[in-house]
Formats: structure tokens, sequence, C-alpha cells
């Protein structure tokens, strides 16, 4: 896993705990993505360093910078999955698939993928 993929897994946890949570702490990212405490709190330091986040009286926030990369990758992860999932993709191996995907295709690619699935979609039940 490359830096960037990795800036952008911590920034997706964060948005996605803080979807749920309203709050985000370290033991949170811990607890979420099974990481160690010390290897979480050097990501933390160093997306504070980088602007993505803003670290005040044990809470974590995203910066705009944050904010934007972390919904740009939590957006890619749930379209692709759930095109997965209605390709009959299960789950588990959908959300998985997903994550691996989001990191490697241009924003061109997702663009048309966008489109292509918001102009083909029906409800389900139905296709």
């Amino acid at each position: 896993m490359n830096k960037e993929e990795t800036r952008q897994n911590y920034l997706e946890a964060i948005y996605f705990i803080a979807l749920k949570n309203k709050s985000v702490r370290a033991i949170d990212i811990v607890e979420y993505m099974g990481f160690s405490r010390p290897t979480v709190s050097i990501a933390l330091k160093q997306l504070s360093e980088d602007g993505y986040v803003e670290i005040h009286n044990n809470q974590i926030t995203l910066t705009e910078t944050g904010q934007k990369e972390a919904y740009r990758m939590y957006e890619r992860h749930m379209l692709i999955a759930e095109i997965f999932m209605r390709l009959g993709v299960d789950e588990k191996t959908a959300y998985h698939d997903a994550c691996m995907i989001e990191h490697d295709i241009s924003d061109e690619t997702f663009a048309a993928i966008r489109r292509a699935y918001a102009n083909h979609k029906q409800p389900k039940g139905q296709d």
C-alpha cells in the first residue's frame, strides 16, 4: 500500500466513523482499522501536518481539504460496492474489492461509472 492510499484509507475511516458517532477519537480509528495505537498516532500526526485533520482535546476532525478527499473516497467505495452487489457479489467481498479499486481508478473513469450507473439503475427487484 502506498502513502497516498494509506492517507485515503485513514481519511475515509475518519469520515465513516464521524457519520456514525459524530465525534472521532484515535481509539475509534484503532478499532475501526485494526491497527495499533502507535501506528494510528503516527498517521494522525502526518495527516495533521499535511493539513487533512485537526486534533483538539483528543477529538479528530477533518479539515476542508480532508473532508473533500474523504468524501471522494467514500463515494467511490460505496458506489462501486453497490454496483458489485447488484451484480451478485456478496456484501463482504463487494466492499473489500471496492476498497481496492477505489484507489486505482482515475477521476474520469469513476465519473463515467457514476453516469452509466445513474442512467441504468433500476429499483431493487426490477432488475
